[in-house]
């Protein structure tokens, strides 16, 4: 069998999508959070939710018909990748905003706050599950925001501790973790950009709460956490603020021993020294060897000698190949090219 194939998160939206993505919606003041799925919703037509859900199931076919064994959702139903989770969490207020220097002073904005104890509404993603896995035989991956990556866009005016406030926001996510892996989703990924630029505060209570978010979630249920470097503020930009090189190093042997069985790292935008792969001696890494932020589609070739030097540090049933991040600031046809490049490569590896 082939090394397996598997996308990060968010995909290119079909045109027409009622929800525009983050980077895709210019009309949006980008120092305030976005407009919910719900106003999305009112101001489209009767058949704006028949219409999301065809747009998810459009990305799912795509990603399996180039050959991706494990897609995502492409995150279509979502104005913001992490907004649209907290919506459905009380405790967070999105009318009172507050400015907030973000990502190491590299993005300022406004942003929702934490006003009261947080608690878990009523399940909404085992239903996004449902919508994407109908159409297809491979197992569809759903992500949500991690503990440390949600507090880092967003304001505290409740907790006054970062550790207990991340530890009511892990509490919160498993409840949503297990209820998708109730309804049958066995593959889950928490997305935790902020543990590779704040690779101390991710030791110190970060990697715990990414342990309570997994909690009494069933061992054939496959637990992903995914930490890439951050999006530029444009496509194809020579320099843009990057967390440290050395970071994944730091964090390699705590996530090790965490409860998780995959690992996503960046590897396309910048390369690692491939002796991190040795840190991992049970875990599964996604390696991205797709860059999301250059237009650029890389080659086979490329990306196949990219695999074998990865392999001679990882077995090939634990290193898994996708891209660098979520494919949304790229355009429709040089994503599909990029993936399609990407799977070429691994099916002329051919491992048995």
């Amino acid at each position: 069998m082939p090394l397996r194939t598997t996308t990060i998160g968010s995909y290119p939206k079909p045109p027409g999508t009622p929800v525009p993505g983050w980077f895709q919606d210019r009309k949006v003041n980008p120092n305030e959070p976005t407009k919910t799925y719900t106003e999305f919703i009112r101001d489209q037509a009767a058949d704006a939710g028949e219409r999301l859900d065809q747009a998810t199931q459009a990305v799912v076919r795509e990603q399996a018909e180039i050959g991706i064994d494990i897609p995502t959702d492409g995150e279509v139903r979502r104005e913001h990748y992490i907004y649209y989770h907290l919506r459905h969490i009380q405790g967070f207020d999105f009318d009172r905003l507050t400015g907030k220097t973000m990502r190491d002073g590299s993005w300022q904005a406004q942003v929702p706050t934490v006003v009261g104890k947080l608690a878990a509404g009523r399940p909404f993603l085992p239903q996004d599950w449902r919508v994407a896995q109908a159409v297809t035989d491979h197992p569809v991956k759903i992500t949500v925001p991690g503990p440390l990556t949600i507090m880092d866009s967003t304001a505290d005016a409740h907790y006054g501790d970062n550790r207990e406030l991340a530890m009511a926001l892990a509490t919160v996510l498993n409840a949503e973790i297990r209820a998708l892996a109730e309804a049958g989703c066995i593959w889950i990924q928490v997305d935790e950009p902020i543990f590779a630029r704040q690779p101390q505060n991710a030791l110190d209570y970060g990697v715990a709460a990414l342990s309570r978010c997994f909690e009494g979630v069933p061992d054939h249920v496959n637990r992903a956490v995914h930490i890439c470097c951050g999006y530029p503020g444009a496509l194809d930009l020579e320099d843009f603020p990057k967390a440290d090189a050395h970071a994944y190093f730091d964090l390699a042997a705590a996530l090790e021993a965490a409860p998780v069985d995959a690992v996503s790292l960046e590897d396309a935008h910048r390369h690692n020294d491939l002796s991190l792969l040795d840190q991992f001696t049970d875990t599964s890494v996604i390696l991205g060897v797709i860059n999301v932020a250059q237009t650029r589609v890389e080659g086979t070739i490329e990306i196949a000698e990219r695999l074998t030097a990865a392999l001679e540090h990882i077995d090939a049933e634990r290193l898994i190949v996708g891209p660098d991040c979520g494919l949304i600031m790229l355009p429709p046809e040089i994503a599909r090219a990029k993936l399609q490049s990407l799977v070429a490569a691994v099916r002329t590896l051919g491992h048995a």
